[in-house]
């Protein structure tokens, strides 16, 4: 195949759109969609490739993959040993071992199976993975693996024709499951081969089917069109799109017009500077993400301004002295053992999955930080799954189930507390029941706007208002436990507040715009409406916000041991009120024409006017606001005294 230029301007557009999205949203909302376009370029090489070796009867499967691992190994493998070196020395032991963890599975090329269990590609805690990229390098990787031996299977059954018929029956069987899965879980829909194929089997049909333009006109026209879609996504997509569902058609539909209009003399794609762009496209998108990710680490102001140069510089060095190694090619499985790029394969594998299994190398660190490091992991230990959603209640039964003395829902928080109160009694003897579901209060006609939650807490809610009225813990002790701040004033973490803002997460109808003013009297009108009628037949509690920090306090710990830093870390109970007085009065008055009782942990963790972070040096949070199994425990003395009056 001749080369086309054409494409390699393709690989340009696709590059910058991600490297400005990655680096400033702002500038292009869609930029992410130049994966997409790569995918479609990566399906019309491949297919290629192998349908010109089977329809010439000469396709090497081993000699493919040899040359796939030429290309993406080596620039993969000397990234991650730069990453692994650079965080012995600057990233605290959790951090570290999350690295390795994305290493090794960068390795197998498996990262986006990793990375489809988090919290999605939008969300702001993906900023601190380094190898969140290598996703779509792992989908590709795949996509090689699995549709040349598809291919050599099925063309002992049918003719060449018919695989081509083969080819566009799997694009549509994609495309159809790729919006399917959008549709029920786009977080998950978005790392997966099976919702992405259909980008890459189209790339594949532009070859199998090409376009008969014979006019000058026509293709210029054709390719026109293609940009526009391209540069339409770029603009009008955004991180709130259900991503990759019918949306993806259009940048997708628009490589494949770029491609299918064979078109070599457009100077939008071909000039020179996107010459040399498109041939360094592979390794600035191996190299811009880190540069993200440091950025964001260390929360530079401005990092763009040296972030996307620095991606061109190091994605033209690592053309010029790694992807230009001319590696060998072999065509045999027996010379397996001459294939160089297998080796660096091995190594980073084995050094990710060390840094992994020793926690980070957790050695590196002194005392203090190793105790704060352990803080981090230390949550429930009776496994109640707070994350789960769209689902019926879950009541996650603590101790003796025969003896319920305490039914405890909320959020998350009350998650982080539900050992609190369990501490509080004999679980042999007795019991207590849980009901937390992450950024879901026990707060009638609230709705929560979750960035990483797309369904409904009402709901949630209904369900768990029907058990207390269904009478099954009639006359039992309710906590209510939440972080009410949060879904009101914003977050307060430093960094959630830069890359999300601090708008509130609650509203009572979709006016978005509501004053805080507005929005406090609704609250207090709800929360007053739900205690109610919680007391008419169950003893009611309900707890005033815990004090929270605008950082991870293991972490924040760890980084100033790690660095030799001061370690106190303290919050004057003026800026604990100045941020919750509003939601305890709201409690507070709520509870009075409930007769329902409060609950106060700043009494605890408040002393002297100043909130703690740490007790007998260890710290008692596990991030900036969830107190840990050990720090919650300084609360049992407190629910001890009034669960048992």
């Amino acid at each position: 195949m001749q080369f086309r230029y054409d494409i390699n301007g393709l690989r340009a557009i696709a590059v910058l759109a991600v490297v400005f999205f990655h680096f400033n949203p702002q500038w292009l909302p869609g930029g992410f969609a130049g994966v997409d376009v790569f995918f479609v370029i990566s399906g019309f090489l491949m297919t290629s490739i192998i349908f010109n070796g089977v329809e010439k009867n000469n396709f090497n499967i081993f000699k493919f993959y040899n040359a796939r691992a030429n290309r993406i190994i080596p620039v993969l493998a000397v990234m991650s040993a730069v990453l692994l070196i650079f965080g012995w020395f600057y990233l605290i032991p959790s951090d570290y071992r999350d690295l390795g963890r994305q290493v090794e599975k960068s390795s197998l090329f498996i990262s986006n199976l990793l990375f489809a269990k988090g919290g999605g590609y939008f969300d702001t805690a993906e900023h601190t993975k380094w190898l969140l990229h290598t996703w779509s390098l792992s989908i590709e990787w795949q996509f090689y693996i699995f549709f040349p031996i598809l291919i050599i299977i099925l063309k002992k059954f049918f003719s060449f024709k018919k695989l081509k018929l083969v080819v566009m029956s799997l694009f549509l069987a994609s495309l159809i499951y790729c919006v399917y899965a959008t549709y029920k879980d786009s977080k998950t829909a978005y790392f997966l081969l099976t919702s992405r194929a259909w980008e890459m089997l189209l790339g594949g049909l532009a070859f199998l089917y090409p376009w008969s333009l014979q006019s000058q006109i026509k293709k210029i026209s054709v390719q026109s069109i293609g940009i526009v879609l391209i540069i339409t996504a770029y603009f009008l997509m955004s991180k709130d799109t259900l991503w990759p569902g019918y949306m993806a058609l259009i940048p997708v539909f628009g490589a494949y017009l770029i491609i299918v209009s064979n078109y070599q003399n457009n100077l939008i794609i071909n000039n020179p500077i996107f010459s040399h762009i498109g041939k360094w496209s592979y390794s600035i998108y191996v190299w811009h993400w880190p540069l993200v990710v440091f950025g964001f680490y260390f929360t530079f102001e401005n990092w763009w301004i040296y972030g996307i140069p620095l991606s061109i510089l190091l994605g033209f060095l690592s053309y010029q002295f790694i992807e230009t190694i001319n590696f060998p090619r072999y065509s045999s499985w027996k010379e397996i053992y001459k294939v160089k790029p297998f080796y660096i394969f091995l190594v980073i594998l084995v050094c990710g999955y060390a840094i992994k299994e020793t926690n980070g190398v957790i050695s590196r660190l002194p005392v203090v930080a190793k105790i704060a490091e352990n803080e981090i992991s230390n949550s429930n230990p009776y496994k109640c799954d707070s994350s789960l959603r769209n689902r019926d209640v879950e009541e996650c039964k603590i101790g003796n189930t025969n003896n319920i003395k305490a039914v405890i829902i909320g959020d998350s928080h009350a998650d982080a507390l539900t050992t609190a109160v369990a501490s509080a009694f004999d679980l042999k003897n007795e019991g207590v029941i849980s009901i937390a579901a992450s950024s879901c209060p026990f707060f009638l006609n609230a709705n929560i706007q979750d960035h990483k939650n797309n369904d409904d807490c009402h709901s949630i809610n209904i369900k768990r208002l029907q058990l207390i009225e269904s009478k099954r813990y009639e006359n039992i002790p309710i906590i209510l436990i939440s972080r009410l701040p949060a879904y009101i004033e914003g977050q307060n973490d430093v960094e959630r507040v830069k890359n999300e803002g601090n708008n509130p997460s609650i509203y009572f109808s979709n006016d978005k715009k509501m004053s805080k003013d507005t929005l406090y009297k609704l609250i207090s009108k709800d929360l007053t409406e739900t205690l109610c009628k919680i007391s008419k037949s169950n003893p009611t509690y309900i707890t005033y916000p815990v004090p929270e920090f605008p950082m991870s306090i293991p972490k924040t710990i760890t980084k100033n041991a790690f660095f030799n830093r001061p370690i106190t870390l303290t919050m004057s109970y003026e800026s604990y009120l100045k941020r919750s007085s509003k939601v305890r009065d709201i409690i507070q008055n709520s509870a009075k024409v409930c007769r329902v009782t409060t609950i106060d942990p700043a009494k605890i963790l408040c002393p002297a006017n100043q909130c703690i972070s740490t007790y007998n040096d260890r710290p008692i949070y596990r991030d900036g606001d969830h107190l840990s199994e050990y720090g919650n425990k300084l609360l049992t003395p407190i629910f001890k005294e009034y669960l048992s009056k």
